[in-house]
């Protein structure tokens, strides 16, 4: 098979270097500074245009020019306690659409969240 001007074989697998995830923020040093404080993410590289941040293993590129609507992402962050984790949500100034609920006799495993611009996140916990 040719494509680009290269031949590869079908069976080949490319190699991953890396797997980032691009939000968009109407604020991306707000949206930056949430993720840090929430989260613990480390800052991989900052430009004018975009901030990288390191965060469970992953990166999240947060991009400016968003227009702070709620967005959804997709994005789940895995936390020990959810509930502590939606207190956490909303101190940093995003929100949580409502309370944690229990399920079946068990801890709330599930958080629909959003940061400071609108892009709406999932806080879940690991179950059995």
């Amino acid at each position: 098979m040719v494509a680009f001007g290269v031949e590869r074989s079908i069976n080949r697998n490319m190699e991953v270097e890396r797997l980032k995830y691009t939000i968009w923020a109407a604020d991306a040093e707000r949206a930056a500074n949430f993720y840090q404080t929430v989260f613990g993410a480390g800052e991989v590289r900052r430009n004018p245009h975009i901030t990288e941040l390191s965060v469970g293993g992953g990166v999240i590129a947060i991009h400016g020019g968003g227009e702070g609507k709620r967005t959804w992402t997709g994005l789940s962050f895995q936390v020990a306690d959810v509930v502590a984790g939606a207190a956490e949500v909303v101190a940093a100034g995003g929100k949580c659409a409502r309370e944690p609920q229990p399920e079946k006799g068990e801890p709330p495993h599930l958080a629909l969240c959003e940061d400071t611009d609108g892009n709406q996140i999932m806080l879940t916990r690991r179950r059995g």
